[in-house]
């Protein structure tokens, strides 16, 4: 896939300000300072995209990009630190819970994951609560740049390691540098499939051919969690989810 144009649509404070549903979504998340806007100006082709800040917790509002003009790009506020009073950060910690929960034209999350870092406990419990919401997502492991790559492939086997019995299937997981523009092709294709895959759902279908049971019908592919079914017979990912953040 290539990007031939980026406009920026509107930054929405919750969901009810949120653009019309007319067109597919894509959203990135993170922790603050994950690299979040470096990668998604990389993802881009283009430097201002997102305003890269050296302030922690920068984006405090949704933001919506119309990309080739088919389809958004969707820019979350990260969890964690933020500049702000508890009442603003609970505020659009909201509306990032209500944003990922309810849009029905989000086709797939895109979770950032500081590679240089062990495993940190909020990116795992934001790992169990996509999971438990069976919504469609994915792993990033972003600036593997930096450090050694033995020590990068040291804390993705970590993480994997600690995710992996809450899944039947291990979540799609893709290394990704601003810097280097690695995983850049991977990361457009996951999205210019799943394009493809609607478009090809929306066509019409013979009425030659009978429709099948309910049963037995596949399910939409944007609509799966690409990034593994969560274990149904293992209740912990549940039950470690810490209740007073509102996701």
């Amino acid at each position: 896939m290539n990007i031939s144009s980026a406009i920026f649509d509107c930054s929405a404070p919750d969901l009810d300000s949120c653009p019309d549903e007319s067109l597919p979504e894509f959203a990135f998340i993170g922790r603050s300072n994950v690299g979040k806007s470096s990668l998604l100006n990389m993802l881009a082709g283009r430097g201002i995209l997102a305003r890269v800040s050296t302030t922690p917790g920068f984006t405090k509002l949704i933001n919506f990009f119309t990309m080739n003009k088919t389809w958004r790009l969707v820019d979350l506020p990260g969890y964690g630190y933020a500049e702000g009073s508890r009442k603003h950060i609970s505020q659009f910690n909201r509306a990032v819970a209500n944003y990922i929960r309810h849009r029905p034209n989000l086709c797939c999350v895109f979770l950032l994951i500081d590679s240089g870092l062990e495993p940190q406990t909020m990116d795992l419990e934001f790992v169990q609560w996509l999971a438990s919401h069976a919504r469609p997502f994915v792993l990033v492991f972003t600036k593997t740049d930096r450090g050694t790559p033995e020590a990068a492939e040291a804390n993705i086997a970590a993480f994997t390691a600690r995710i992996a019995g809450w899944f039947e299937q291990l979540p799609e997981i893709f290394r990704c540098s601003a810097t280097t523009a690695q995983g850049r092709g991977e990361l457009l294709g996951v999205i210019g499939a799943t394009l493809g895959a609607i478009l090809k759902e929306a066509e019409p279908t013979s009425a030659s051919v009978a429709p099948l049971p309910p049963e037995e019908v596949e399910p939409s592919f944007s609509m799966k969690v690409r990034a593994g079914i969560l274990r149904e017979e293992n209740p912990r990912a549940k039950k470690n989810l810490k209740v007073a953040r509102p996701w």
